[in-house]
Order: structure tokens, then C-alpha cells, then sequence
């Protein structure tokens, strides 16, 4: 039986929504032209029908979507609401897609991973990110041995503050999409870090952060986020043996500069053992809009009952991000260096 065969044979998923922000609206729209699914209800009791898809009801409680006894339901109101929503989904044997970061604590975030595995639902976490076909190709070259050995893994989130924002700073909303990326392309966990904020816009929550850090095999890490850029930037350049990967999300771009291979006639620079610049790659490929494949790839963990088989961000991968940055929190509040999770020294590293 080919693929499209067994899509056709699959029953209709009935799926619902927590939340109907700027990002849950994007939510409302992929899930109402979804493949295979019916979008029953959307929760929001601050919000109104404008944009809502056509006949999908707007309720003003989380119980009056579980009585319509959902497969599953996307999570995508404010932070520190998760671990609530997340646990009552849980316990109605309802399986979840919880926009990121997975929870406001790393507490909140381990009491949903149990919550979760103990009722063997399906769980992932909304890091659309991992989705962006120019992260997708990085992730396969890099996998192919590429590069070689990965020296160096930087990155820039750049841009004008979101208004939008208001539960969480920049580290919560921007940076773990840097974490959680720089484990995943690399496979490998942060084992330490030193980070500095700064809270330059009159709010409570950080609007800026740098952060460099280690992962558990060596490779340096760089991450550089702020609210207070009047450009928006998202960048990543991946430096190893062979050359240097460069990603830009804003456009889906991959581009691959070589190490040059000429030899060198200066006599001055005989001696240096650097690196020539070579050759530049820009890598055509298939660019599909990153939540429309989020959606696609966790239906179908939905039917198979495993969201490693989607390739999905798992909870518990969240729960590892959640926990580096609460470990950058700490490290830029004690202005020291802290271990991959909050409040371990940097002498004594522990892999996420």
C-alpha cells in the first residue's frame, strides 16, 4: 500500500486549540486546512471571531473543549499557562503540541514530561524553528559528515521588540530557539555557559542577552538575542573542518563556504595555518512553510502513537531547553559560570 494510500485510510483526527494570539491564529489556520484532520474548537475567553476559521466554535473554557473529546489539542496561549493546560490535556488522555518554550520553570516542564509518558500520550513542543527547511538541509549535510568536525556553532536573533510579549523575556521566547537548534543539529547537549542580560525597554523580563558556552564534545557555542535591534536578524553559521555553514531563517537560505585548497606563494604566510577562502555554495531546495510541516509531522505521530517516528521535538527535549535557560538565567543573576542546568558549577558539567 504506497503512502498516500494508507493517508486516505487513516480516520479523520478531531483536534482543537488553547489560545488565539498573534501565533495561535497561525495555529488556526494551518489546523483548519489540514490533511486528515477537523479543527472541532479553539479556547480563547479574551478573544473574538475575527480570523476565526468558518463554523469552528470560539469557547471560553478549556472544559468546554475536552466535552468535544478532541484526539488532540495545540497549546498556544501564554507560558505560564502550560503546565496547567498541559496537565488537564493529560489527564483527559488528550495528546498535545505545546507551543514553545515546553513551560515557564524546569519544575513546571518535568511535571508535564511525566504527566505525558506516564499516560503514553503523544507530546511535542512547537519549535518551529527545526522546521525551516534551510535548518532541515544543516541538519542532513551536517549528519553526512559534511563539514567534518564542528569547531564552532554561532548564532544572532535580532530584532525590534514584540508587543505581543509580555509573560517572558527574550531568553524564554528567542533564545531556546537557539538551544534547542544548536543541540539538534549538532546531537549534542550544552555542558556549560556564561551568559550577561541586560533590561533596557522599562520592563521586569531581560531584552537583551549574549551567551557562550560549551558543548559536551568541546564545540564552542555563541548566542547573541535581543528585543532592540531595529533590523531583524536570524543567524547561523555552523564553522568546522571543512568550511562554515551559514542558515537564514528569515529567508530559508543555506550557504556553504569552502576552506580554499591553493597553495600559498607569499612567503609571509607560509607559516600561518589558517584556512583560504574557497569556494561559496547558496543550496537549492524545496522551501515549505515550517508550521505547515510542524502540523503535518505531528499528525502523523498522532497516529502512530510516537512522536520520535515524526522526527517531532519531544517534551522531554523541550523539558533540555528549558533547563539551559533557566541555566543562562542563573548564570547572567550570579554573574558566573553555570553547568548545562541552573545552579551546577562549570567545573562539573552536566549534559542535557
Amino acid at each position: 500500500m504506497s503512502t498516500a494510500d494508507a493517508a486516505v485510510d487513516r480516520p479523520t483526527l478531531r483536534a482543537g486549540l488553547v489560545g488565539l494570539g498573534a501565533m495561535g491564529r497561525n495555529h488556526a489556520r494551518v489546523l483548519s486546512g489540514l490533511d486528515g484532520v477537523d479543527l472541532v474548537g479553539v479556547v480563547d475567553p479574551a478573544a473574538d471571531v475575527a480570523g476565526m476559521p468558518p463554523g469552528v466554535p470560539l469557547l471560553d473554557r478549556l472544559e468546554r473543549l475536552l466535552e468535544l473529546a478532541p484526539d488532540y489539542a495545540v497549546v498556544a496561549c501564554p507560558t505560564g499557562y502550560h503546565e496547567e493546560v498541559g496537565l488537564r490535556l493529560a489527564a483527559g488522555g488528550i495528546h498535545a503540541l505545546l507551543e514553545k518554550p515546553l513551560a515557564h520553570t524546569p519544575e513546571a516542564a518535568r511535571r508535564l514530561v511525566d504527566a505525558f509518558e506516564a499516560a503514553g500520550l503523544v507530546a511535542g513542543v512547537g519549535h518551529i524553528e527545526r522546521f525551516n527547511p534551510a535548518f532541515q538541509q544543516l541538519r542532513s549535510r551536517l549528519e553526512a559528515g559534511e563539514l567534518g568536525e564542528v569547531f564552532q556553532v554561532v548564532t544572532r536573533r535580532q530584532g525590534p521588540f514584540p508587543h505581543r510579549i509580555a509573560d517572558v523575556g527574550v531568553v524564554k521566547d528567542l533564545a531556546t530557539h537557539d538551544i534547542d537548534l544548536t543541540s539538534w543539529i549538532t546531537g549534542q547537549p550544552y555542558a556549560s555557559l556564561s551568559a550577561r542580560t541586560a533590561s533596557k525597554s522599562g520592563r521586569v523580563h531581560e531584552d537583551m542577552v549574549s551567551v557562550v558556552g560549551e558543548l559536551a564534545d568541546g564545540t564552542i557555542v555563541s548566542h547573541l538575542v535581543n528585543w532592540l535591534s531595529p533590523f531583524k536578524e536570524r543567524f547561523t553559521a555552523v564553522t568546522g573542518e571543512r568550511g562554515c555553514f551559514v542558515a537564514d531563517t528569515l529567508t530559508a537560505d543555506l550557504t556553504f563556504h569552502a576552506n580554499g585548497a591553493f597553495a600559498t606563494e607569499w612567503e609571509a604566510l607560509r607559516a600561518f595555518r589558517g584556512v583560504a577562502e574557497g569556494d561559496m555554495i547558496r543550496y537549492a531546495f524545496p522551501k515549505r512553510e515550517p508550521l505547515q510541516v510542524e502540523h503535518e509531522r505531528f499528525r502523523d505521530a498522532v497516529h502512530a502513537g510516537a512522536a520520535e517516528v515524526a522526527d517531532l521535538v519531544t517534551v522531554r527535549q523541550g523539558l533540555r531547553t528549558v533547563e539551559v535557560s533557566a541555566a543562562v538565567l542563573e548564570s547572567a543573576r550570579v554573574r558566573r559560570d553555570v553547568g548545562g542546568t541552573a545552579g551546577e558549577p562549570s567545573h562539573a558539567p552536566a549534559p542535557l
